[in-house]
């Protein structure tokens, strides 16, 4: 059999480790860069190392009230699995990792906290599209999202290389701009559980047409 770095979805594991974290975005087959620290994301690190390199990135819902939930806050159902595919050790006792996205995931059952980090079981079923290659049906919404794009990403200050823009394809270049654009969680999440690829397109579009406005009434000085 023919050696394969990707896992097909029905390899994919019954249970993983979660990693919550705020406004943080991953999107199949994109990459995110991580900096581990905390002491149980280090022990979650070796975990999923020594298992299937798989790591759930998902959102925690909202801040707790009591101490031990705003450690361990109440989460988000769908969340997208990562495949640590780089990692190096720091002097300073942290680990520095790409992971590449998967698959999404739905959590059906948490399960008992191991070494402070979190886990749970989780199905994927739903989201086997997240295997195939996407593309915009119209090409023309392809042209006027580049165009929305360089006004945003110039109003937020961020700069892009356009060649390599326009040699992205769809799925990869709206993936990139949900992920590394700075909105909330709530946004982001809308992003993450989008059932197609134009869907997502709709909600990002949204998003930045939204922030271009904001951006021109407080230049204005136009209350909102």
């Amino acid at each position: 059999m023919l050696y394969s770095f990707e896992h097909n979805i029905k390899e994919l594991p019954k249970s993983i480790p979660l990693f919550p974290l705020n406004r943080v975005l991953l999107l199949p087959k994109a990459k995110l860069p991580l900096n581990l620290f905390e002491n149980r994301y280090l022990h979650m690190f070796d975990h999923a190392l020594a298992n299937n390199r798989i790591i759930g990135m998902i959102q925690p819902k909202g801040r707790g009230l009591s101490d031990s939930d705003t450690k361990n806050p109440n989460l988000y159902e769908i969340g997208c699995a990562g495949r640590i595919t780089a990692f190096s050790e720091t002097n300073d006792n942290r680990y520095e990792l790409i992971l590449k996205g998967v698959c999404r995931f739905r959590m059906k059952k948490e399960k008992k906290i191991t070494n402070g980090f979190r886990s749970a079981e989780v199905s994927w079923d739903e989201f086997k599209q997240d295997y195939e290659t996407l593309s915009l049906v119209n090409p023309k919404k392809r042209k006027d999202f580049e165009a929305l794009m360089k006004i945003f990403l110039k109003k937020i200050s961020i700069s892009a290389d356009w060649e390599m823009v326009e040699t992205t394809n769809d799925e990869d270049l709206v993936n990139m701009i949900s992920m590394c654009c700075p909105f909330d969680v709530s946004e982001k999440q809308a992003l993450l559980e989008a059932k197609t690829l134009s869907e997502r397109l709709e909600i990002l579009t949204s998003l930045m047409q939204m922030g271009i406005n904001e951006n021109k009434m407080a230049s204005s000085g136009t209350p909102s």
